[in-house]
């Protein structure tokens, strides 16, 4: 399961994002957010496999972001041209699918 989830994170265009919810339903089963989290959480490579362009089902940044918090995780959004506002971004503008 780590793998398909890993792997779903290297087809997230730039300037696009996710929700765990989506990771879950792509996985066979939406209730499985949290265990989406989980995995992102331990990430071996954040170069390779993109987790910070995952958010929660409002679009919430996540406070435990692994690679530094939720200030790198907003810093690497901007990167990709993704606008944060107050640790949230617009689902409706930037959600993939």
């Amino acid at each position: 399961m780590k793998e398909k989830v890993y792997d779903f994170l290297r087809t997230i265009p730039k300037g696009k994002v996710v929700t765990y919810g989506q990771i879950a339903e792509y996985l066979g089963n939406k209730k499985m957010a949290r265990v989406v989290g989980n995995i992102l959480h331990n990430n071996p490579d954040e170069d390779k496999y993109p987790c910070y362009k995952v958010v929660d089902s409002k679009g919430n940044l996540s406070k435990q972001f692994a690679f530094g918090g939720i200030e790198k995780q907003k810093e690497k959004l901007e990167k990709d041209g993704i606008v944060v506002i107050n640790y949230k971004v617009n689902l409706d503008e930037y959600k993939m699918l």
